[in-house]
């Protein structure tokens, strides 16, 4: 705190030049304390030390501070002159920005509570941290600082470090047949970033984009905040189902999916749907972007290889990111563009992207060469099998008579799909948050219109087994209540 400038504004403020140096300085610190610009429990500079810096005698300084105590504005202890908890206003409510001030793509956003609930369960796309190899981490990383030459501490390439993309192809090409060299490799901040690239670079505000209904919030506030007319696709037991009239009356620029485990339902786009949509984008200009946010963990059957790869040329944009597959704070992702994209979005990002964290990629690049990363995914696909199957075994005993599961082959969650349309899973949602549970409701999650679907999403890749069943059997309880209570009100 800069005493001498907060003396001065409050002096020019006020026009109290006449006050005798002591009373100005006494009401200065009071006006501080009660407006927050000193906290309670700030611990003031020492006698000596203030009347140092303002220029002014010691007794200034002293009366200041002893009129303060006299007030309860401070307390005195051996650590000094401290602000005391009562005095200084408890929560500083900022003034309210006008509605004026806001933008349009602003005012449209959603309200999210997920970051208050990250810690409980069934929150979704929340991995397994304590499964993380952390130590081997930290070596990776220390390992990139010491080997690290001092010129990457300079602004890097806003495309990404070579030997990451290098890596990331690589792995891409192996593992989830994508056709792609380095170059078309672009390290990004997550696939909130991703998808905020695709929208700003290939579209223009007012073009239109489909999204699966429901879907992806974190989509639809990345397309809207880009001035996107966004058109919901339903979902049905194949995934996103367009129609002949949906090509004809309202065709895309832009076409979000995410096909081998839709949010938030869960289910995987069928072969053939994959090909219509391929075929479907071609014939009327469009872009496909494939957000393959955790298709590393398939549960039950073959590995579903991308979209990207399943025809020569295929106009899709791949998505992907390792905040699922290791955790969410490295703040890393990937997109893989067409061959002709990749020189004009290298010039876009370089007037606009971020350029840091060399040492956290060059520390991935390693964890994903070294065969590291790949026995990390042996180890959570085991983890995650195991928690998916003692969650669908719960939930079929004990809610399998009101809810069907949806979406468990692949992925960190799963739906249960209401049977009864009269109950509000709304209402279920909110009272299990009461009980300390989180399963966000499906039909809050609608694009466009009324919701399809009716029923709760859960995560389960951060919920021990042992912990499942009392949950389950906590979760039940609300959603029989609700059931019971709408048996009653049908029969009256």
């Amino acid at each position: 705190m800069d005493y001498a400038l907060l003396l001065s504004c409050f002096n020019e403020e006020h026009g109290h030049n006449a006050w005798p140096r002591q009373r100005l300085l006494h009401e200065c610190l009071r006006a501080a304390i009660r407006d927050g610009k000193l906290a309670a429990g700030t611990r003031l500079v020492a006698t000596r030390a203030l009347a140092s810096e303002l220029g002014v005698a010691r007794n200034t300084v002293l009366y200041a501070y002893e009129q303060l105590a006299s007030e309860g504005f401070v307390t005195t202890d051996r650590r000094g002159t401290i602000v005391a908890a009562a005095a200084a206003k408890t929560e500083r409510q900022p003034a309210p920005i006008p509605q004026a001030g806001l933008s349009q793509r602003a005012r449209n956003l959603r309200r999210t509570t997920i970051s208050a609930s990250i810690g409980l369960p069934f929150v979704p796309g929340v991995p397994d941290l304590a499964s993380f190899p952390i130590a081997l981490w930290r070596r990776l990383l220390d390992r990139a600082w010491r080997s690290m030459p001092s010129a990457k501490l300079n602004y890097g390439d806003p495309s990404g470090e070579a030997v990451l993309r290098e890596a990331v192809a690589d792995y891409l090409r192996a593992s989830r047949g994508v056709v792609c060299e380095a170059a078309q490799v672009f390290i990004t901040d997550g696939s909130q970033s991703s998808l905020d690239l695709c929208a700003r670079a290939c579209a223009d505000s007012g073009d239109t984009i489909w999204m699966g209904n429901p879907g992806y919030g974190g989509a639809m506030a990345a397309f809207r905040a880009a001035g996107l007319r966004i058109e919901g696709i339903p979902v049905d037991e194949d995934g996103i189902a367009p129609s002949t009239a949906d090509w004809l009356e309202r065709p895309p620029k832009l076409i979000y999916t995410t096909p081998s485990h839709q949010y938030p339902t869960g289910t995987v786009l069928s072969l053939q749907r994959r090909m219509a949509l391929i075929d479907g984008a071609r014939a009327c200009g469009a872009l496909i972007i494939e957000d393959d946010y955790d298709s590393e963990f398939r549960h039950d059957g073959p590995p579903l290889s991308a979209m990207q790869g399943l025809r020569p040329d295929a106009p899709v944009l791949y998505a992907g990111t390792f905040s699922k597959t290791m955790f969410p704070g490295l703040r890393m992702g990937y997109l893989v563009v067409p061959p002709e994209l990749a020189q004009p979005l290298s010039v876009m990002l370089a007037q606009a992207a971020s350029r840091g964290r060399p040492a956290e990629q060059l520390a991935l690049a390693e964890f994903l060469r070294s065969g590291q990363f790949a026995l990390h995914l042996r180890r959570m696909r085991r983890i995650y099998r195991q928690r998916r199957d003692t969650l669908v075994q719960l939930l079929e005993k004990h809610l399998g008579n009101i809810a069907e599961v949806h979406g468990a082959s692949t992925g960190m969650h799963l739906s249960l799909r209401l049977r009864d349309p009269a109950l509000s899973d709304v209402a279920i949602s909110e009272r299990a948050r009461d009980e300390g549970i989180i399963v966000n409701a499906l039909s809050v999650q609608t694009v466009q219109g009324e919701s399809p679907w009716q029923g709760l999403m859960l995560g389960y890749a951060q919920v021990p087994p042992a912990q499942m069943e009392g949950l389950v059997k906590r979760l039940a309880a609300v959603v029989h209540l609700f059931a019971y209570t709408a048996r009653r009100q049908n029969e009256r």
